[in-house]
């Protein structure tokens, strides 16, 4: 693959735009192992937003090591100095409730007692309004820092102290990139569904703001694709509502991208290829990639050759995408299912070394593949071996699809017949 290709390829600048500059670190690590990019380059994008984290010991490690030199510049040093003075000041501020939530039994107790509020820490501890609010102070700084647990659960109690809607809203982006940096997949799943519902519920949001919300949440979302057991559900899902439909349609077309590998990959959302690929055709001009070429080539010209010539590129493409880069192998597979499938729908016989030919595979390889390819999608289908052919039965009709040809036209005839009873009836009624 050419550098053009792959910088062609390349979603990271795009995606960066939704995502928390925390977020992003991963992928420029994830870049740097592949080599994709000079790692001089690479070092400058990673120094670019660590510095403006506080996580500047890091940040002068990497300055370092890009300049070959160990003097640390005064600016990185007055800014290493700025943020060790706000960590003392708002220690010193956040002390008594952080004492508190250090021992997380008490806290628990108070959970289970129902007495874990804002009036009742007041009342009884001492803890006012203005300790609840420099916690979220002090989870964001210790977010900045680069102390995610902490992060995720300073912010999971403010969310609980806190009166203020506004701020317990933000505090929920900041608890689910916590999480997400965490690798708590199971909470950031549960963060994710909570954030959706909060903008959904949130009436009142301009809907320019709405629709960027809803961008940002697909973006983050992208990150439980290759990582929590149902994430391709997950992304296919949340992608597929309507209202997010529209926000890729409109702000984000890139994100077909991963709609369609979550779809393919995905036996209990292959039902929705169509309305993918319907949706792939309008966005073309907008977006278009190996990965929906291939679609478009297997389900809107039925060319095979193309589409399975198509994988070659979808490989190498998975392979270089930091979400799917784990997805390689399955796609694939799911892939050369949907081919198979496709093929042998609209042909009875086919030639075993023309298929293995298109499924780029050796013949014996290829038989044992087909095998096990007709006992998963249950096809009406048998190998000859003496003769080379795969022999395909006729598939029987679905029984729904049976239901829906004979009363097609029940409902038009039911209401044809109620309006020629209503007419004589009409007509009866004014002879008399």
């Amino acid at each position: 693959m050419d550098e053009a290709t792959r910088k062609e390829w390349d979603l990271t600048p795009t995606i960066g735009r939704f995502l928390d500059r925390h977020l992003i670190i991963p992928l420029l690590d994830f870049l740097a192992k592949r080599e994709f990019f000079s790692s001089e380059d690479l070092g400058k994008a990673k120094l670019a937003v660590l510095f403006k984290t506080n996580m500047l010991d890091y940040a002068i490690e990497i300055h370092q090591d890009l300049h070959k030199q160990q003097e640390v510049p005064a600016n990185m040093t007055a800014r290493k100095q700025e943020v060790l003075a706000n960590m003392t000041a708002l220690k010193d501020e956040v002390g008594p409730i952080l004492e508190l939530l250090q021992d997380q039994g008490r806290v628990a107790e108070l959970k289970h007692e129902r007495c874990f509020t804002q009036a009742y820490l007041q009342q009884q501890l001492g803890i006012t309004p203005q300790h609840v609010e420099v916690l979220r102070r002090y989870a964001k700084f210790s977010f900045e820092c680069g102390s995610y647990a902490e992060a995720a659960y300073l912010l999971a109690n403010y969310r609980l102290l806190t009166l203020d809607a506004d701020k317990s809203f933000s505090a929920l982006w900041g608890k689910l990139a916590s999480e997400i940096l965490n690798q708590s997949w199971d909470a950031a799943l549960d963060d994710l569904h909570a954030l959706r519902d909060a903008i959904d519920s949130r009436t009142s949001t301009p809907a320019a703001m709405q629709l960027q919300q809803r961008c940002w949440v697909m973006h983050w979302a992208l990150f439980l694709l290759g990582n929590h057991p149902n994430g391709k559900s997950v992304v296919a899902d949340l992608f597929f509502q309507e209202k997010y439909m529209q926000a890729i349609q409109t702000n984000a077309p890139h994100l077909l991208r991963y709609l369609a590998v979550a779809v393919v990959t995905n036996p209990r959302r292959r039902d929705k290829a169509r309305d993918l690929v319907r949706i792939i055709g309008m966005e073309r001009s907008n977006f278009s990639d190996p990965v929906t070429r291939f679609l478009e080539d297997l389900h809107t010209h039925a060319n095979f050759e193309d589409a399975q010539e198509r994988l070659k590129e979808c490989a190498a493409l998975l392979d270089q995408d930091f979400f799917l880069c784990n997805a390689e192998e399955p796609f694939l597979k799911a892939a050369r299912l949907s081919i198979f499938e496709s093929y042998c729908r609209i042909h009875e016989r086919i030639n075993l070394e023309m298929l293995a030919e298109k499924l780029g595979m050796e013949l014996i390889a290829a038989e044992k593949w087909i095998v096990q390819m007709v006992a998963d999608a249950q096809l009406n289908a048998k190998i000859d071996s003496q003769s080379g052919h795969v022999i395909l039965g006729v598939q029987p009709p679905d029984v729904y699809q049976q239901v829906i040809e004979k009363t097609k036209g029940l409902s038009f005839r039911s209401y044809v017949l109620a309006q020629n009873i209503e007419k004589r009836s009409s007509a009866v009624a004014a002879a008399d």
